[in-house]
């Protein structure tokens, strides 16, 4: 099987503008400039010549270290205390079934779907997936995302007991999708344009555990995007395991915002965890940083 290195990543907010391209030249190469003055300056006759000798491997080397250091500050500071350390896991009994089985599952619950591009799930996955997951457009569903959630929170409190703590406080004025993942699903759905159901590239929480929701935002690849409410609230109806015990690392939806009294103050997060009394659907806040918690979310790349 092809390795992900074999998969292009495709960033969600696009490639780098001409300017921050002249920008990113100039910078790196008066921080190369200045390297090299300082490594001029402390070299004689004798070891300038063994540097010239090794110029091929000094260069090969050099590359490679300003590569490493330019990624290793491409994460943000942001919010950088706003995570725990955590060791929790997912439940044993939790395996991702095959696309196929998943559409099946989906289309038990809801028979109006149509096409679904499946054979996307024997691809090889990208950096950063966990594995692939059949995920339904919202728009095939309801006439809005916040309908679209509670019609699947209701199909998942048949199939086992669920407590919804925000129960009737799911409008627009509550609940919305970030802007990022706004932008993320069009992307998606052109990619998969005519299906009903996307087949996306995703990770379960693992991840980001321990990450408040808004620093697992802002540490995302270009290519990533929190998963929201609806979406895992599908993985749950395919995948009912990955919440099923009391040690499971729990879920934050980062890729939702939500506003507790509905004045359109964002600064909160919908929810998902278990306990004795079963699978709970509340919120919290989304600087709060938590050992048993962790985001999920999904990764683009080039379909070509």
């Amino acid at each position: 099987m092809l390795s992900s290195h074999n998969i292009t990543p495709l960033n969600i907010t696009g490639n780098t503008t001409p300017q921050q391209q002249q920008q990113l030249q100039q910078f790196l190469g008066e921080a190369v400039a200045d390297a090299s003055a300082v490594v001029i300056g402390k070299l004689d006759r004798h070891t300038a010549q063994i540097v010239l000798d090794k110029r091929d491997k000094i260069k090969a080397e050099f590359t490679e270290s300003v590569v490493e250091m330019v990624e290793r500050h491409t994460i943000s500071d942001r919010y950088k205390d706003e995570e725990a350390e955590s060791d929790r896991e997912y439940p044993s009994t939790y395996q991702v079934r095959p696309v196929e089985a998943q559409v099946t599952v989906l289309r038990k619950h809801f028979p109006n779907l149509s096409g679904c591009m499946e054979k996307l799930g024997r691809r090889p996955l990208p950096g950063g997936a966990e594995a692939w997951f059949a995920i339904p457009r919202w728009q095939a569903l309801a006439p809005s995302y916040n309908e679209a959630l509670e019609m699947v929170l209701n199909v998942v409190g048949k199939q086992r007991k669920l407590s919804n703590r925000v129960m009737d406080k799911l409008g627009p004025d509550f609940l919305r999708q970030s802007e990022r993942s706004l932008c993320a699903r069009e992307i998606l759905l052109q990619q998969q344009s005519g299906n009903d159901v996307t087949v996306v590239a995703a990770q379960a929480g693992m991840l980001h555990r321990g990450c408040s929701a808004r620093r697992a935002r802002v540490v995302m690849r270009g290519n990533e995007f929190g998963l929201g409410a609806f979406s895992f609230a599908c993985m749950l109806l395919t995948h009912p395991e990955r919440l099923s015990s009391l040690d499971a690392l729990m879920v934050d939806c980062c890729g939702d915002e939500y506003s507790l009294r509905g004045d359109r103050v964002f600064d909160r997060v919908p929810l998902f965890d278990y306990d004795l009394g079963g699978l709970q659907f509340s919120i919290f806040y989304e600087d709060r940083s938590r050992s048993m918690w962790g985001s999920p979310s999904c990764f683009l790349f080039q379909m070509t």
